[in-house]
């Protein structure tokens, strides 16, 4: 009996398992042949040197060359990062990364990403930008069709509107989209509710909000102010170190007039910011407020309504429907709701359901904009360009060979009723607080030839952009676009190094651009002055660890002793914002800081650079700066071999100079190499060297400069 049931049994749990299999069975399609994959590549003909550094540099007839071109170089570098790219934007990550990436893809369907793809691709996009993109993803195809090992599968053949549906899905988390998000889908998310101004009240605030702030410097000095007669820009954004928002570098060319060197990212033909031969551009990330969150009241005997103007109104509702990877060709298929009401797309969460209305929310012309800068050959062409207003975020600080210096607090901002405040959560029952389209270009925040010959951004406050009497002010602006108010670190010490007058010559620039101080107001001082108020006269070890503490002078140079104890008592307290994980506080910071030093060690006072590492494969190097220093250096955490890795921060750096005859200089750098992926490759690491030591490379832009440092030509699909 007991083998008959348990034969049964057997016999019935492999039915359950040839039935789940059926269900799950899901095998990812086979990619093209390589013939069809390669077709297109015979309409373009592009050139690609590669220099001493293992740079590309992509020359064609055709801008579309061009970009053709440039595709096929970072495939070589980077093919994997640019498949997640495509993935993620296609909202199929799930399918290629299991369960952890599902998120991912209903935040693309949440978003409306392909929506409006679908709806203003034909109508939108320029003819121009399409045969740029068509050509990124001809260039894309080619080199899966030459590595279908390579080559994840189904996922290919690449498509324009791949590429454009990444600018649609990235640009609003530039400035702190996805943060909103991931709070709204929190379980401890706090309403913050502003309240009808003709109460004459305002808002009232239950719970704090994070504010997302990231890190970038941007620095621009005229020939003026230079007392060289040169004037010089500053590109410094800081990114992470790999990854899909990792900066390639690359010089781009065509016979039709492009001819730019910058950085950019997986997934795109253009160049971000750079420079070319007339000017360049610098930027950094904002953090306006341009998200708003509306409370939405739920009909309690129809969820599928909210209350809109006294009336039940029902939402807007698809299905996504995620494919969720568990091994091989097994595949768990998902279907979750979207919903959508007449501000935006809608989160229903435990703690309540609300609307998100955001700038960017249905733009598709970022690569239009994007391409228009790389084109513009003076200060009224890149304003032009700047005037699409197609990019919801990020500053600009910007040079030219004339001289002109500038700085743009750039953004979509909304046209919202200046009588609310726009800070906190909007109730969602009124229409007439679902703003419609923006302010135009001529409200943006600028500041065009300052007197003092000075501009940067430090992710801070718009009204800190020179070292001059004219600074923008708050006054002069609507409160309700949200500009920001704050200062970082690295502002403040721009503050403190610059007086207004002082030449700024190569040498003076470069100081504050490598300076690893922290200032007299920011936090890191004010938390090493909480714990110096500490008594530790009863813990005699504490007590000298203490006094090691007063004596740093706040600098985080690699040879300093003092550096380490003081930079690791501030660290986590200066990553919270970007981490989101709580800081402890000054005292435990403190004695956690000692007690990691002595373990790893077995001092307090080892040399920083002993524990900051630049690391890159076998390379290793002791490094200078720290997170939010002008040297900016933010390590993924405290490790357990005793040291901490630069995972972000100062990664592509540009110095860009033109002399009062207009000649162009340039010096670059990079923290690793050209080959992301390599190992093998002598470019894989061939920069760290340099880059830890705080020198340059020059850049080649001249064809003879190339060419006489080139190690390698070659043209994709055709040698």
């Amino acid at each position: 009996m007991l083998k008959r049931i348990l034969t049964g049994a057997g016999a019935l749990l492999l039915v359950l398992l040839v039935v789940a299999g059926t269900i799950l069975w899901d095998p990812l399609p086979a990619n093209p042949p390589a013939s069809e994959l390669a077709a297109a590549a015979a309409d373009y003909d592009a050139e690609v040197i590669r220099d001493e550094y293992g740079v590309p540099h992509v020359h064609g007839a055709r801008d579309a060359d061009a970009a053709f071109g440039l595709a096929y170089a970072h495939a070589e570098d980077d093919f994997e990062t640019i498949q997640e790219t495509v993935a993620a934007g296609r909202g199929i990550m799930a399918d290629y990364r299991g369960r952890d990436a599902a998120p991912l893809d209903y935040i693309v369907a949440l978003l409306g990403v392909w929506d409006t793809v679908d709806a203003r691709y034909e109508t939108d996009v320029p003819d121009d930008v399409k045969a740029l993109a068509d050509a990124y993803a001809a260039g894309l195809n080619l080199y899966a069709a030459e590595h279908p090992k390579a080559t994840w599968r189904g996922l290919a053949p690449f498509t324009s509107r791949d590429v454009v549906a990444g600018f649609v899905f990235k640009t609003p988390f530039f400035y702190g989209l996805d943060a909103t998000f991931l709070e709204l889908f929190g379980k401890d998310y706090t309403q913050t509710i502003a309240l009808d101004p003709a109460d004459g009240r305002k808002a009232f605030l239950i719970g704090p909000r994070t504010m997302a702030e990231r890190g970038s410097n941007a620095i621009a000095v005229s020939a003026r102010r230079a007392g060289d007669d040169v004037t010089r820009l500053v590109i410094n954004s800081h990114q992470p170190l790999t990854g899909p928002v990792a900066w390639y570098e690359a010089q781009i060319s065509s016979d039709e007039g492009l001819d730019i060197t910058g950085g950019l990212f997986p997934g795109t033909p253009v160049i971000l910011h750079g420079f070319n031969r007339n000017l360049g551009w610098a930027n950094t990330v904002s953090a306006q407020d341009l998200v708003d969150t509306y409370v939405l009241t739920v009909n309690p005997d129809n969820a599928s309504q909210y209350k809109l103007d006294g009336e039940w109104v029902d939402f807007d509702e698809t299905v996504a429907a995620l494919n969720i990877r568990l091994a091989g060709p097994f595949a768990l298929k998902v279907r979750r709701k979207v919903l959508r009401s007449a501000h935006g797309p809608v989160i229903k969460a435990a703690h309540g359901t609300y609307a998100v209305r955001f700038a960017g929310m249905g733009e598709i012309r970022q690569l239009e904009q994007y391409y228009r800068l790389n084109k513009a050959e003076d200060m009224d062409g890149f304003m032009t360009a700047m005037s699409l207003n197609a990019l919801p975020s990020i500053n600009y600080v910007y040079a030219d060979r004339d001289a002109n210096v500038a700085f743009i607090h750039n953004g979509q901002y909304p046209a919202r009723d200046n009588g609310w405040d726009w800070s906190g959560d909007l109730p969602g029952d009124r229409s007439d607080l679902i703003w419609q389209g923006y302010r135009p270009w001529t409200d943006v925040p600028k500041l065009v030839n300052p007197v003092s010959g000075l501009v940067y951004n430090s992710n801070n406050t718009p009204y800190s952009a020179t070292d001059g009497p004219d600074n923008l002010r708050s006054e002069d602006f609507p409160q309700s676009m949200g500009l920001q108010t704050n200062q970082s670190n690295r502002s403040l010490r721009m503050i403190e190094l610059t007086d207004g007058t002082s030449p700024i010559n190569e040498p003076d620039l470069l100081a504050l651009k490598f300076d690893t101080s922290y200032a007299e107001q920011s936090e890191a001082a004010n938390l090493v002055a909480r714990v110096l108020a500490i008594d530790w006269s009863q813990e005699p070890e504490m007590a000298e660890a203490a006094k090691r503490l007063a004596a740093w002078d706040m600098t985080m140079d690699a040879d300093s002793r003092y550096a380490a104890l003081g930079g690791l008592t501030v660290l986590r307290e200066i990553t919270e914002k970007y981490t989101h994980m709580p800081a402890p506080g000054p005292e435990t910071a403190f004695r956690e800081a000692v007690e990691w030093l002595m373990v790893h060690h077995g001092r307090i006072d080892p040399e920083w650079g002993e524990v900051n590492r630049l690391v890159r494969g076998p390379v290793s190097l002791p490094i200078s700066g720290g997170p939010d220093t002008l040297r900016a250096v933010y390590p993924a955490g405290m490790g357990d071999d005793g040291e901490l890795h630069m995972t972000a921060g100062d990664t592509w750096i540009a110095l860009v100079e033109w002399d009062r005859q207009g000649r162009q200089a340039a010096r670059v750098i990079s923290p690793y190499g050209s080959a992301t992926l390599d190992k093998a490759s002598p470019h894989y690491a061939d920069q760290a060297p340099l880059f830890a030591a705080e020198e340059w490379r020059p850049a080649h832009l001249t064809r003879e400069d190339v060419l006489a440092n080139a190690t390698r030509a070659y043209r994709p699909g055709k040698d």
